[in-house]
């Protein structure tokens, strides 16, 4: 049928027929961007998803950026959102599920990320915000721990779902159990967007800026 009958028709019809149609016509829409071909976006030879499924929610790859100190490269990592955010506040009040996700360049001991979190969260935390995390903090870094080593070409997620909490996963394997509480993943995106972050050409990466 012409697009262009279809808008006549649609127009020509009463009120409640013109709202269904209208609802219909999203349901498509979205069924379609959801259904359509996901890209990818190349950074440092490795790709990111621009679109994921997480906890039933679709997210959009905010930024990328690169963890690195002089010319050796640790890893990149990409930051998925309900909803594109440029600012650390807007990251961290964002609703709903959200994703770190780091892709390894070289291998390293597992106790090296426990030291770059436990390091920016005392950073970047108030004294307030690191007492209410003193029991579960350690949680999450002992599920870090226990993963021993990780190695080049490692995929690891690091999940925040609102009916669980924070949720560790290497390579496609759960490390440990979820550990309950928004402010946790907040203290934990700190280490990367907070005001003394690991590093500062991966924390503009990660807000969508242009990072070379």
């Amino acid at each position: 049928m012409p697009a262009a009958f279809t808008t006549r028709s649609a127009l020509s019809t009463p009120a409640s027929s013109r709202r269904q149609w209208l609802l219909r016509a999203s349901a498509v829409a979205a069924t379609a961007w959801m259904s359509g071909p996901v890209l990818a976006f190349k950074y440092e030879d490795q790709e990111f998803e621009d679109k994921i499924q997480l906890a039933g929610s679709a997210l959009l790859l905010n930024g990328v950026g690169k963890r690195a100190v002089s010319i050796l490269r640790g890893y990149v990592a990409g930051l998925y959102l309900s909803r594109k955010s440029t600012t650390p506040d807007a990251v961290y009040a964002a609703s709903g599920p959200k994703r770190v996700q780091i892709r390894m360049l070289l291998e390293v001991g597992a106790e090296e990320f426990v030291k770059a979190v436990n390091k920016g969260v005392g950073r970047n935390c108030s004294e307030a915000e690191k007492e209410a995390l003193s029991t579960r903090l350690p949680l999450f870094t002992q599920n870090l721990q226990s993963v021993g080593k990780v190695r080049k070409n490692d995929l690891i997620n690091i999940d925040y779902l609102p009916e669980q909490g924070t949720v560790l996963y290497v390579n496609g394997k759960q490390w440990g159990q979820a550990v309950p509480g928004n402010d946790l993943y907040t203290a934990f995106l700190k280490v990367f967007l907070g005001d003394k972050p690991v590093d500062k050409r991966l924390k503009a990466g990660l807000l969508g800026e242009a990072t070379s």
